[in-house]
């Protein structure tokens, strides 16, 4: 059994405290979120029923404009005492005024390792990856950790290896999705397509609320928020 690596490409991207974020409120960043120092998102991993592993960003406010967020997801899939996928993501998102100011990341993919590098310079973001030689990303891309609702606006920068991507965004309504204390909640669905294959929602702070996608053996994988 394989999950596939290509499936987790979305892991370079949900609440363990459920607060409200709060929004920058200024033209240019007002779908830029700005949480309170310590705050914590978190997702429960789940595949078939049962928990694989979890999500984790942690946003580190500083003051004066800047923000750091970080990203930690630990996947596990086993049978019995064997272990047949082990997946492990890292990444830091720094924030000045509103602006994406670095993005550095490693992953190991069930052995495979990839890296990741973005800096801000006079000419644009520059960013390098695994399978990205270095290359300018467009000025509305952001990267695909999913806590920003502006990434639905954009082309999204792959954190798993630096591929610029441009999926399709199909808005689909509110839904009710499961989260991990069992409760449900109602959020907003937007169905991602091309470049990325997945559904993603987002409730009415708006805060990243849950994500599923289809696993490389066919499985869905569903995020549930803590």
């Amino acid at each position: 059994m394989s999950l596939g690596r290509r499936a987790f490409i979305v892991g370079g991207g949900a609440l363990i405290c459920a607060r409200p974020l709060t929004a920058l409120g200024q033209a240019a960043t007002a779908s830029l979120l700005s949480p309170v120092p310590g705050k914590t998102l978190g997702f429960a991993v789940v595949r078939e029923k049962s928990k694989i592993g979890e999500h984790v960003l942690t946003f580190e406010d500083a003051g004066s404009g800047n923000l750091t967020v970080r990203v930690a997801v630990e996947l596990k899939v086993g049978l019995g005492p064997i272990t047949l996928f082990r997946y492990k993501h890292e990444a830091a998102e720094v924030w000045q005024n509103g602006q994406l100011a670095a993005l550095d990341t490693k992953t190991n993919d069930d052995g495979t390792p990839n890296v990741v590098t973005g800096r801000a310079t006079p000419t644009g973001f520059m960013v390098e990856g695994t399978k990205a030689s270095r290359y300018t990303a467009p000025a509305d891309a952001l990267p695909a950790t999913h806590w920003n609702h502006k990434q639905l606006d954009g082309p999204w920068i792959n954190t798993q290896d630096g591929r610029l991507l441009r999926p399709t965004i199909t808005p689909k309504g509110p839904s009710a999705i499961p989260t991990a204390s069992g409760a449900t909640i109602t959020a907003n669905h937007f169905s991602t397509s091309g470049d990325a294959m997945l559904e993603t929602w987002y409730d009415d702070t708006p805060n990243w609320a849950g994500l599923s996608f289809k696993a490389g053996d066919g499985s869905e994988i569903v995020y549930e928020r803590m």
